[in-house]
């Protein structure tokens, strides 16, 4: 799919990893801990108090991207990525800095944010 991040994460320890391209045999896929990872989702819409969905303003030829978040050491987003076809650019995030970041604006891409408590978000830019 055009613009699409496929992220898995392992239910037992938490390890994610980034696929470039994914195994759809049955009983087959990436494992970690002895379990197949299983594939995060991106939401797009808010149905939580806290924010998550990655917001944008276009400024010049960038986007400043911003998630309305709290960034505590418990609960934060990790990282925001911007991904158009076959460029991908991430940055990740730590708690107690602010969940924003600077891009190349580029029309028709996406932008993912993870939340380590609430998973993956995604918003398109126009």
């Amino acid at each position: 799919m055009k613009n699409e991040l496929i992220i898995r994460k392992c239910k037992k320890c938490g390890a994610m990893v980034k696929v470039l391209e994914d195994c759809n045999c049955d009983d087959c896929g990436i494992k970690c801990c002895g379990e197949t990872m299983e594939v995060l989702k991106p939401n797009t819409e808010e149905c939580a108090v806290e924010k998550h969905l990655p917001t944008y303003e276009k400024v010049e030829d960038e986007i400043f991207v911003k998630v309305n978040h709290v960034m505590e050491k418990e609960h934060y987003i990790e990282w925001i990525s911007l991904v158009k076809e076959n460029l991908e650019y991430t940055v990740k995030l730590y708690p107690e800095q602010n969940a924003e970041a600077r891009f190349k604006y580029i029309p028709g891409s996406t932008i993912y944010a993870y939340c380590n408590k609430h998973g993956l978000w995604k918003t398109d830019v126009e």
